[in-house]
């Protein structure tokens, strides 16, 4: 049964100004259904979208279906082809001053690799649908997608670069006491037919990097701004690269951030202050980031430290089904296999599978600063670490003033976060009408500072 919703007026016109784009896709009624089902299999390939059936493109109007029953040629074929449920949800809209009825589909980002009725996987990119039929490109996305794994693929090294390495014989003295080392990666098919894994060289190989090159390390880079790009100018010194299996790689990069974060100085509400952040959330998206990475990707891990925020970037988009929406409630793991078995090492870096990032927002949120950011930046999981707290503006420069006697637009620019001076003006400007501010007098234009008043002082005491 699909459902018949309403919409108002403000909501037509929303809908009407929509710009095809990467999450969405508007059609005629007189789109032969199957050319739909091209749209439907690239959104579920890619990241999700909203097609709308029933829209004139030139010039943009509303022209729907007269009714329920004349869009059911359109409904037999997508439901054949993407069933209503989980994934894929319809809806008809109408409004009362408009002709007819628009058919929606919401799509999801699906777990399996959806073909079109022509029998061909499309993805969509930009405001295209586009067809894939190269192996190389199939298969890239059959491991965004998880269904299969650079993980398992074999490594054409020497069967003793893991059988013999000093971690695996340290690891399963700790694990197995009894166990040889080629018997059990046997058992845990990280050898097969005489060869190591992916997997197995990552975890248990000595030096995995010489292994597998440009695509196992991490880059640590510190800048000397709070600006959105770094540059050479601001390079606090050259990147620190960091090798080694992924248990020691996770627990160096840990400390190194961590070493570097605590020389950095920043104004806050209370002054200059060396920066802070919980070093859960630092442990738990570094161990994310190395552990789910796309190892297929030839690229380093990214971790770029600002004066005001820490970056991570993973090579490799969101695996699966997971979105920077449900990421959170959601589980998948690209690298099964490295996620298991990491687990198995002493004092493990995953010791709660699956609640790391969940850990994360939990202790920025009990510092009191925003939680974790995660985006998808072109082939890169992005997630950003902001030293920004919770406190409105408002809030920030009330705090700020309880132990500085005045604050300029410039000072409360940064202890804001706010880049636009003339934003900043009006928030000043507001404290001053609600009488909580009052202008520093004899200062110029360029010297302007504000204080607070008596009202202002009893509700700073309160934040």
């Amino acid at each position: 049964m699909i459902n018949t919703v309403k919409i108002s007026e403000s909501e037509v016109k929303k809908l009407l100004a929509l710009q095809e784009s990467h999450f969405c896709d508007l059609k005629a009624i007189e789109i032969l259904p199957g050319k739909l089902t091209k749209a439907l299999a690239a959104f579920s390939n890619a990241d999700g979208g909203e097609l709308f059936i029933g829209v004139d493109d030139s010039p943009r109007k509303w022209r729907g279906f007269e009714n329920v029953e004349a869009a059911n040629a359109h409904i037999q074929v997508l439901d054949k082809f993407f069933p209503l449920g989980t994934d894929f949800l319809y809806e008809f809209l109408e409004n009362d001053k408009c002709n007819g009825l628009i058919l929606k589909v919401q799509v999801s980002k699906t777990r399996d690799l959806k073909i079109a009725s022509d029998e061909k996987v499309y993805l969509r990119r930009g405001a295209q649908s586009l067809p894939i039929s190269e192996e190389h490109r199939l298969q890239s996305l059959r491991r965004d997608k998880g269904l299969v794994s650079f993980e398992t693929e074999l490594v054409n090294c020497p069967i003793e670069a893991v059988t013999n390495s000093i971690h695996i014989i340290s690891f399963l003295l700790e694990v197995v006491p009894t166990g040889e080392p080629e018997a059990w990666l046997k058992k845990q098919l990280a050898v097969i037919n005489g060869k190591a894994t992916v997997a197995a060289v990552l975890l248990f190989s000595e030096e995995p990097q010489a292994i597998i090159p440009k695509r196992s390390g991490v880059k640590i880079y510190r800048y000397n701004t709070s600006d959105e790009e770094g540059t050479r100018e601001t390079l606090d010194f050259d990147p620190i690269s960091i090798e080694g299996n992924l248990y020691e790689q996770i627990k160096t990069s840990v400390s190194k951030t961590t070493e570097i974060i605590e020389s950095v100085r920043l104004n806050t509400t209370q002054g200059m202050v060396t920066v802070s952040y919980p070093t859960d959330a630092i442990h738990e998206i570094i161990t994310n980031a190395v552990i789910h990475r796309d190892y297929s990707i030839t690229d380093d891990i990214h971790i770029r430290i600002f004066d005001s925020r820490v970056e991570i970037l993973s090579p490799g988009t969101l695996p699966g089904h997971i979105t920077a929406e449900n990421i959170l409630s959601e589980r998948f793991a690209r690298n099964p296999t490295i996620v298991r078995l990491i687990n198995k090492f002493p004092d493990p870096p995953n010791k709660d599978v699956g609640e790391g990032l969940n850990t994360a927002f939990e202790s920025m949120r009990n510092l009191k600063l925003k939680p974790p950011e995660i985006s998808r930046q072109g082939g890169y999981v992005k997630v950003i670490l902001r030293h920004e707290t919770l406190a409105t503006p408002e809030e920030a420069i009330l705090q700020y003033l309880v132990k500085n006697a005045e604050i300029a637009n410039r000072n409360a620019r940064e202890v804001c976060f706010i880049k636009s001076e003339n934003k900043m003006k009006r928030i000043l400007q507001g404290l001053v009408a609600n009488k909580l501010l009052e202008p520093v007098s004899g200062r110029t234009r360029y010297t302007a500072a504000y204080q607070l008043t008596e009202l202002g002082k009893k509700a700073a005491a309160k934040t």
